[in-house]
């Protein structure tokens, strides 16, 4: 049984793996927010959080469509690990009976601190086994906002943010195809960048720069 991987690339935008600063404790939980001691007995406050979202089809069931999209408010932190994937998987059917998967996770975290290290990982991957004609797809959206205080994200904010989010749910369900569904999930990421670039701006000022960070990444059958 032959199994098609589509070739990757990489670029600034978007690439398979994020990794900012120093900070090596890996990844436990889902979403969480971890408090931890400082050897020398000083409190020290560590942000993990992690998001994954998987789909398969196969001919049992020719279609699975998933998606996610989370907001963690981690307020003022020393170090912070987050980490987002999406995973799809097409497996078995044929171009008389394709399949049809779909992964699409959105996170947004927040986080306050002037000298902060951050892990932020961000990865895709979407697999064809064996499946002619199917329509797979896996799309990784990250947003890191860190500034100097801590931001919480008002009711204005968080009601554009929940419609983002419905609009996002009806496109992963619905039967665009692989091709345009890729276009219309970056409109919505562009979207959501849009919104806490706003919520940035009206945050209270501090010395140091507040920044908002988008991390994307793409991966499907068939391709552009």
């Amino acid at each position: 049984m032959n199994s098609h991987r589509k070739p990757r690339t990489s670029t600034p935008f978007t690439r398979r793996a994020v990794r900012v600063g120093l900070f090596a404790a890996g990844v436990a939980g889902v979403a969480t927010a971890v408090p931890a001691q400082a050897a020398t007995g000083g409190a020290t406050k560590v942000a993990v959080s992690s998001d994954h979202v998987f789909s398969h089809a196969d001919r049992l069931d020719h279609t699975e469509e998933k998606d996610s999209f989370t907001i963690r408010q981690f307020g003022k932190v020393n170090a912070a690990s987050v980490r987002n994937q999406a995973n799809a998987v097409s497996s078995g059917c044929t171009a008389d009976d394709a399949c049809r998967s779909v992964a699409l996770s959105f996170q947004i975290v927040t986080m306050a601190g002037e000298h902060t290290r951050l892990n932020a990982v961000n990865l895709s991957d979407a697999t064809n086994k064996s499946c002619t004609g199917c329509q797979t797809l896996a799309g990784a959206y990250q947003f890191v906002v860190s500034t100097p205080t801590p931001l919480t994200l008002d009711s204005g904010h968080r009601r554009q943010l929940a419609d983002i989010h419905r609009r996002l749910d009806t496109l992963t369900r619905s039967d665009v195809p692989a091709t345009d569904l890729r276009t219309r999930a970056d409109a919505l990421a562009t979207e959501v960048n849009t919104v806490l670039q706003d919520a940035v701006a009206h945050a209270p000022k501090g010395d140091a720069q507040a920044d908002v960070t988008m991390h994307r990444h793409l991966d499907g059958w068939p391709g552009r």
